[in-house]
């Protein structure tokens, strides 16, 4: 006998297979927390997150920022030496040396840290780009900038929302980042070079800036202004990062941890 079960249309359903029953009370074990409210679950479901800050860029940034302030501290005791240290006989000692060998160490780590940064920047997504190029043709960037200028003067009510870099933020980080780690692997090569002499690779390769700024001593004082500068965009940039991961509307510090920036509201300007 034929089987004709095959045969027979059954009707698609158009209703879930499981639906839920009001004369049953939800176990408070399967809330999302103990003290969840509605209004809780809610702002979860608004909430998104978007990948911005690549694996390499993320550690470049933690790697770069340990370089540099190794490179301050020894910069500035080498500019600044230590009173003489009654430790033991002078030929039992190199804490001077111990000083220069950590600040030329961490000078290497920077430089190759930035090439590397550098090449990311043509590999990696398109938010990596945003520390060497300042989109000046765009009228917009600039009306961004004025507006976040108004924002941290607490002259705006509320920020706005930003995946990458805000313009501000994006200005400081070239100038003082790209512009800035430049100038000083150029100066700080140019003085390397007098230590390792006429005619070796960091001569040839930046012993020129030398003459050109009007001697060594004048390079040491340029070079040294450099890192003062850094340790004030250092101080700005924490401030930064902390103040808006609390009064904006995105993460901040956990974005440079995570690679992810999370909103903290669906509005979508």
């Amino acid at each position: 006998m034929k089987d004709t079960t095959d045969d027979i249309d059954v009707p698609i359903r158009s209703t879930p297979i499981h639906t839920a029953r009001d004369d049953i009370d939800i176990l408070p074990g399967s809330l999302l927390t103990g003290d969840a409210t509605a209004a809780d679950i809610e702002s979860i479901r608004r909430r998104t997150s978007v990948y911005v800050y690549e694996a390499p860029v993320r550690l470049w940034h933690w790697v770069n920022a340990a370089a540099i302030i190794v490179l301050c501290v020894t910069g500035y005791l080498i500019a600044n030496p230590l009173p003489t240290m009654q430790i033991g006989e002078a030929t039992h000692q190199f804490t001077f040396g111990y000083i220069r060998f950590a600040h030329f160490a961490a000078a290497f780590v920077m430089t190759i840290g930035f090439l590397g940064r550098i090449y990311w920047a043509f590999v990696g997504n398109h938010h990596s780009k945003q520390l060497f190029i300042l989109p000046v043709w765009n009228k917009r960037w600039w009306q961004e900038i004025f507006f976040e200028l108004r924002w941290y003067l607490f002259l705006e009510k509320e920020p706005k929302k930003y995946v990458g870099h805000n313009p501000l933020a994006q200005t400081a980080m070239f100038f003082f980042m790209t512009l800035g780690i430049t100038f000083m692997i150029f100066t700080g090569f140019a003085l390397y070079s007098e230590g390792l002499g006429l005619g070796s690779w960091a001569d040839v390769m930046f012993g020129w800036l030398i003459p050109l700024v009007g001697g060594s001593q004048m390079l040491h004082g340029i070079h040294q202004l450099g890192m003062w500068a850094i340790i004030v965009f250092m101080i700005i940039h924490i401030y930064a990062a902390i103040r808006e991961d609390i009064l904006s509307r995105q993460s901040m510090v956990s974005t440079m941890i995570s690679g992810h920036r999370t909103f903290k509201d669906d509005r979508p300007d």
